[in-house]
């Protein structure tokens, strides 16, 4: 799969941090190598828990509500609702940036 995933990010975050990228890329690369994993299905009930148990709770380590932590998974969906395809890099990106967490991946 060759898709530029830094490209994707910054068109939603175009100051972001080049060495963050990288390291989420790093962190993500086999889930992101797989087509079936690149990406988040935001109208899927089972994949937005998913984000929300091991990317949001489990990774950035978040102890928020449930529903916070949903709105903004939704917050980030909406805002990238012109993607049908919608980025697992760009939108762990963006939820990290969001709670002020990138620094998780320096």
């Amino acid at each position: 799969m060759a898709t530029d995933w830094a490209a994707d990010i910054k068109k939603y975050a175009p100051d972001a941090d080049d060495a963050v990228i990288a390291k989420l890329l790093s962190t993500y690369r086999l889930a992101l190598g797989n087509k079936d994993s690149a990406y988040v299905a935001a109208s899927d009930p089972a994949e937005l828990e998913t984000v929300r148990k091991n990317f949001l709770k489990g990774k950035l380590g978040l102890t928020d509500d449930d529903a916070a932590l949903d709105a903004a998974i939704k917050d980030v969906t909406t805002l990238m609702k012109a993607d049908r395809l919608k980025s697992r890099a760009t939108v762990y990106y963006l939820l990290a940036a969001k709670f002020g967490k990138l620094d998780v991946f320096k």
